[in-house]
């Protein structure tokens, strides 16, 4: 008789599908840890059709009140996820230690327990991480105290799912789903497993119920959310949540988003008695205007679709060392570095024995191109102490050979700045075409960063005295 070949069980990870034929701690194509589990001999199942609940029904008489937002109370958060709520959703809010999560969402949840129909809605507060008497501290010094706010500690997945159907709440916050460990799956709280059953758990009940949700996430020192990547595909609104800790803006964007844009961006000032919004931020990130000083220029920033004007400052000293330093604050050092050598090299700058210390102001930080040119101009105007006026601001991307490029929402940008009282803004050549400017503004097109540099030296005052560089200037 032949012998009869027997399939040695194998394992596979649960992310990606990677396979290996023995057990390993670590996925070897995704990386992850503890997704690796064995899989047993194939056997073939027959899975029986069910009876149908909710037949289908043709998309044109799909309910579209079902998916309608309702606002939190909170404007800038509003604007962000599109609107407000949707009943069954179930948001992820993701940031660092102490950026300000807990504080706002207690705040939305405290808004929601006294706004809407019938005194308010009932709202449970979920706290895995702290005590209902360190959560009830916090409430009463941001003034989150009310009548329908429900407030549990716990930490148990059945217990919390007893909670909510107990309640029927309409809205739940969970602070944070790394914190809920469920007996039905073995590890500690925060692992894998547990944030994938947790989070299915809670997603399930929140779909059934019609009950919109926000959890709580951790991020890894990365910056990524901690746990599985599926966790991100469940929810159905990833917020991220960042800011200089040093600084109190704090800003809210929409990594995913079924229900709305992915493009917007909430601005909140985080202080002692609680976290507000900010309708106008630009004030934030402007320096005094009524005193003009050199190595100043403002800028227009896109943060989604939202323009912010914002300041760079810059200081330029003769350097003590055989290489000069480049450091900024608030933006990309690697690009402040290659302004100051296309000065050095394009516009005859002698920025090679020259220290450049370039920042911003408010604590923003600075990440795309447009703002090249305003770095340019605050780094010409502390060199040559020549201060840039204060309805002075300029847009563009500066170029390796000195030829500023043109940037993306010129309209926008030049609306904000009118808005603010700035008269004059230099930008690149041809970003004018078909677009109309304010009519308050003056803008002026420059192809080159000589002829940027020479329009803000020609507005000068009268007295300032100008000290010559390279005749490639003039």
């Amino acid at each position: 008789m032949a012998a009869t070949k027997t399939r040695a069980p194998g394992f596979h990870c649960v992310e990606c599908g990677w396979t290996s034929i023995k057990w390993v701690g670590r996925c070897g194509e995704c990386q992850a840890w503890g997704t690796v589990e064995e899989v047993g001999a194939p056997v073939g199942r027959t899975i029986a059709a069910g009876r149908i609940e909710r037949p289908a029904v043709p998309i044109g008489e799909v309910d579209l009140t079902q998916a309608s937002a309702r606002s939190t109370g909170v404007g800038e958060l509003d604007r962000v996820l599109g609107g407000g709520l949707v009943r069954g959703s179930v948001v992820l809010v993701a940031g660092e230690p102490g950026i300000g999560k807990s504080t706002l969402l207690l705040d939305v949840a405290a808004r929601a327990a006294r706004d809407g129909d019938e005194g308010g809605r009932t709202v449970l507060y979920i706290s895995g991480e702290e005590s209902a008497a360190q959560v009830r501290g916090r409430a009463d010094r941001i003034g989150a105290i009310a009548e329908r706010l429900y407030l549990s500690a716990e930490t148990d997945l059945a217990t919390v799912l007893a909670h909510i159907d107990r309640l029927s709440p309409d809205l739940v916050v969970v602070d944070s789903v790394q914190t809920i460990t469920s007996t039905a799956v073995e590890g500690a709280a925060g692992n894998v497993s547990q944030v994938r059953e947790v989070a299915a758990a809670l997603i399930n009940r929140a779909k059934s119920a019609g009950i919109a949700m926000l959890l709580v996430g951790h991020v890894t020192k990365d910056g990524s959310i901690a746990g599985p990547r599926a966790l991100e595909h469940l929810v159905d609104v990833v917020l991220a949540f960042d800011g200089d800790r040093h600084s109190r803006l704090r800003l809210v964007r929409a990594v995913k988003n079924r229900y709305g844009p992915t493009d917007e961006v909430g601005c909140f000032d985080l202080s002692d008695t609680g976290i507000v919004g900010l309708d106008d931020p630009s004030g934030l990130f402007l320096s005094s205007r009524h005193i003009t000083v050199p190595g100043t220029c403002a800028t227009v920033t896109l943060e989604g679709r939202r323009p912010l004007v914002t300041e760079v400052q810059a200081l330029v000293t003769e350097s003590q060392q055989s290489v000069a330093r480049r450091t900024s604050v608030g933006l990309d050092s690697a690009r402040v570095a290659m302004v100051a050598a296309v000065l050095h090299r394009r516009a005859g700058l002698p920025m090679l024995k020259s220290d450049a210390y370039v920042s911003t102001v408010g604590g923003v930080r600075i990440t795309e191109p447009a703002s090249d040119l305003a770095v340019a101009i605050a780094i010409t105007s502390a060199m040559l102490d020549e201060a840039v006026p204060h309805t002075l601001l300029a847009i563009g991307e500066v170029g390796l050979s000195g030829e500023i490029r043109p940037a993306v929402g010129v309209s926008r940008r030049l609306t904000e700045a009118a808005r603010l009282g700035f008269t004059v803004a230099v930008v690149p050549q041809g970003a004018m075409r078909d677009i109309t400017p304010p009519s308050t503004i003056e803008v002026l097109e420059a192809a080159h960063l000589t002829h940027a540099i020479a329009e803000f030296r020609r507005r000068l005052p009268p007295s300032a005295e100008v000290v010559p560089i390279r005749p490639l200037l003039h």
